[in-house]
């Protein structure tokens, strides 16, 4: 019974998420933004991979940063320094941001800039290999970060967060000479959960890989342009 009663409690839960997720992205829609989801375990490179892109895509695009974190601003003034908007949310003892969470937001950005001059939201989820995969907050794609250092086996230990992704950066590779590391076999693993899904290998220190990750961000801003034109 106790078994029974949390499956319902965690499928109504995920279902009210569902919903104001759904509810996210039609203000992005509506707004033309293309948002964009970015998950990875603690460590892993998330918040200098934003600082790289929006050096290099902040004179591009018009950019906002909606910033997960537990209890600090730390990665969020970080990022302010590249002089675009940048929501904080703390999420207490919560392990990801839901929609509800990125619904207030989304609301805070509203209130201070005009959300339809924008091109692109990044959203850089709290640090954790599990929960954000499962709530959805509005976004058009899904990005993970793995960390050369964590291992060949987190995609076939933790399936959800690489089932889930769109784009996957294999990051610090500068570090694989260092390690007993087999990239190829990370992306055999990942292949195994996800057949379709980007690979990116990426250095934040060195540049390996983050032309390609532009790239990879400019066509997705740009799919979302098109399609809006179309319509």
């Amino acid at each position: 019974m106790h078994q029974t009663f949390d499956a319902a409690l965690e499928i109504n839960l995920l279902h009210a998420n569902q919903e104001g997720a759904d509810h996210n992205r039609e203000h992005f829609d509506r707004w033309g933004i293309t948002c964009l989801n970015v998950m990875s375990s603690p460590g892993a490179g998330k918040t200098v991979l934003l600082e790289r892109t929006l050096a290099a895509l902040s004179k591009e695009f018009k950019i906002a940063v909606i910033e997960g974190d537990m209890t600090t601003e730390l990665d969020a003034e970080r990022l302010r320094k590249y002089d675009v908007p940048v929501i904080a949310i703390n999420t207490g003892r919560s392990c990801h941001l839901d929609s509800k969470m990125v619904a207030g937001g989304i609301h805070q950005l509203a209130h201070q800039y005009n959300p339809s001059q924008l091109d692109l939201i990044l959203v850089e989820n709290v640090g954790n290999l599990v929960c954000p995969a499962e709530f959805e907050v509005g976004e058009h794609a899904k990005v993970a970060l793995l960390s050369v250092t964590e291992g060949e086996d987190k995609p076939l230990k933790y399936p959800v967060m690489f089932q889930e992704a769109d784009c996957l950066l294999i990051a610090k590779v500068d570090l694989a000479p260092y390690l007993e590391i087999d990239l190829e076999r990370i992306e055999a693993n990942v292949r195994q959960i996800n057949p379709h899904v980007t690979i990116i290998p990426i250095s934040a220190k060195t540049g390996e890989g983050l032309e390609a990750w532009l790239a990879w961000v400019q066509s997705q801003v740009r799919a979302k342009r098109s399609l809006a034109l179309n319509h």
